[in-house]
């Protein structure tokens, strides 16, 4: 008796069993139907997977950004599935505030930010506030929104421009030293070209900022600045990544004198322009040049930016050649970059030893930025030139007042 009791209970268990298999592959069968409806993303396809699946609260979200008839109804059902969801509850904020109902609208986004403290709530109160126009409210939920920075938080900057284009009062606001708001915030300040306010998160950004990720804008500013013919500006920055060791230079001019190091690629180093048939190289022994006798009529050789107080210098460099003529068309000058006056002209180098020369020049009260250039030029009469320069070293020195 007992053995067929036994062998009743088995043939119940696998029933049961069977039947909880075929009830998984049922199920199974179900999401997958209704994850293939859902992502054919229509409306009727969504609403074909809701009714497969009525549990999925994603679904729900789908139907509710294709069905903005009936939004609200289907954000507040994703809600109730599941309620940490803090986009329904900024989408279902947003459909309060375009039916008017401003309170439940207010609530909806405050509770996206009660179960999300990330970004995005922060930065939709900071939009609803100024929407509203409650200021107060505004710069509250701006400063936080500064606080947890988004990949590209250019949008809360052109919104705090909006309701007031004053950097100051922005930065009193809204700024801090997270390195990521600064940068974003300096980067901005540049698309409006606010370059004094820029300079002085520039400098700021060096403070709280990391070499390897925030080197290449500074010096892209430092570029902007020279363009701009701010020296004074473009040097402090220069100075003051020198002295946080966020670049090798030296404290004297020309900045890599001897062309020993690669040059950085900003204006307060060389610029060594290559062309067809002319090509230069630094190194220990100086700046080699090579002409084949295919270059430009007329090309820059090396340049390099400088910023300078009014007075007269002395600039002194060495320099041999080889196979290459008087008459040259290679030589040194000082200009003013804002005008383009020349200051100071060496004349045609060519000497097959080693030469030491210099030229004075005076700097006026008006030129902010220099540029020192080493140059070729065709002579009228003479073909272009072929061989090698070596510019081996330079200096600048300032005369002393008596």
């Amino acid at each position: 008796m007992v053995p067929m009791m036994n062998r009743s209970a088995a043939a119940a268990l696998r029933i049961a069993f069977a039947g909880v298999c075929c009830l998984g592959i049922w199920y199974s069968w179900n999401l997958a139907d209704a994850d293939y409806l859902f992502q054919k993303d229509t409306e009727g396809s969504v609403r074909g997977a809701i009714h497969l699946v009525p549990d999925n609260w994603s679904y729900y979200m789908r139907l509710a950004q294709l069905d903005r008839k009936d939004a609200g109804s289907l954000l507040a059902t994703s809600l109730r599935l599941n309620p940490f969801d803090a986009q329904a509850n900024i989408e279902l904020g947003l459909q309060y505030e375009a039916d008017g109902d401003y309170a439940r609208a207010e609530q909806a986004l405050l509770a996206a930010f009660a179960v999300d403290h990330t970004y995005l709530p922060r930065w939709s109160l900071a939009n609803y506030y100024y929407r509203r126009a409650n200021m107060p409210a505004f710069w509250t939920w701006a400063r936080s929104s500064a606080e947890m920075p988004a990949d590209d938080i250019g949008p809360l900057f052109e919104l705090c421009w909006r309701v007031s284009p004053d950097n100051q009062i922005i930065s009193k606001a809204v700024l801090n030293d997270n390195p990521e708001t600064v940068r974003q915030y300096l980067g901005f300040l540049l698309t409006k070209d606010q370059m004094s306010a820029a300079s002085d998160y520039a400098s700021r950004l060096v403070t709280v900022g990391t070499q390897d990720l925030d080197r290449p804008l500074l010096f892209s500013f430092v570029n902007r600045l020279v363009g701009a013919n701010d020296g004074a500006a473009a040097a402090a920055l220069w100075r003051l990544l020198i002295n946080r060791h966020w670049v090798v230079a030296d404290d004297f001019l020309p900045n890599n004198a001897n062309f020993m190091r690669e040059p950085l690629p900003v204006p307060f180093d060389w610029s060594l322009p290559e062309y067809p048939g002319m090509h230069s190289w630094p190194g220990s022994s100086g700046l080699q040049v090579e002409f084949t006798g295919s270059q430009p009529e007329d090309c820059k050789v090396a340049e390099q930016a400088l910023v300078l107080a009014p007075g007269t210098y002395t600039f002194r460099y060495s320099y041999r050649t080889t196979d290459i003529s008087a008459g040259t068309g290679i030589h040194w000058t000082v200009l003013d970059s804002k005008t383009g006056t020349v200051l100071a002209d060496s004349g045609d180098l060519s000497s097959d030893g080693v030469k030491r020369a210099a030229m004075e020049f005076r700097v006026p009260a008006e030129a902010s930025v220099l540029r020192l250039v080493l140059s070729y030029h065709r002579s009228l009469g003479t073909t272009r030139i072929t061989g090698m320069l070596f510019a081996i070293s330079t200096q600048i020195e300032a005369h002393t007042r008596l």
